[in-house]
């Protein structure tokens, strides 16, 4: 991947990738069924998306106030209904390794 980007001139981008690739991978030593969630944010963009459906709805508030009053709302919302409690992960899996590899 370091060598296509040179290829392609972007020689800061190459030097980011190899100064960092160790810090990108570290989802590796964590569970394997745990890397998905690792490396994606799907439930905060699930509800930025949400709220943003919600405030182009409105279109124009009348000031920052309101618009901030609009995301609490939805926000207190989401925490107080089933999505809110869900789990992205299981943690029991991080907190009791040594149960996870028994398994294995």
């Amino acid at each position: 991947m370091v060598r296509r980007l040179k290829e392609l001139r972007l020689k800061s981008a190459a030097e980011l990738v190899e100064q960092k690739v160790e810090e990108t991978l570290t989802y590796y030593g964590y569970p394997a069924v745990h890397w998905r969630q690792i490396r994606t944010n799907n439930p905060l963009e699930r509800i930025i998306r949400e709220i943003r459906r919600r405030t182009r709805v409105v279109g124009a508030f009348p000031d920052g106030h309101s618009a901030l009053m609009l995301v609490a709302a939805r926000l207190r919302h989401i925490a107080s209904t089933k999505w809110g409690k869900r789990r992205y992960m299981q943690m029991e899996s991080l907190l009791n390794p040594a149960k996870q590899e028994a398994a294995a």
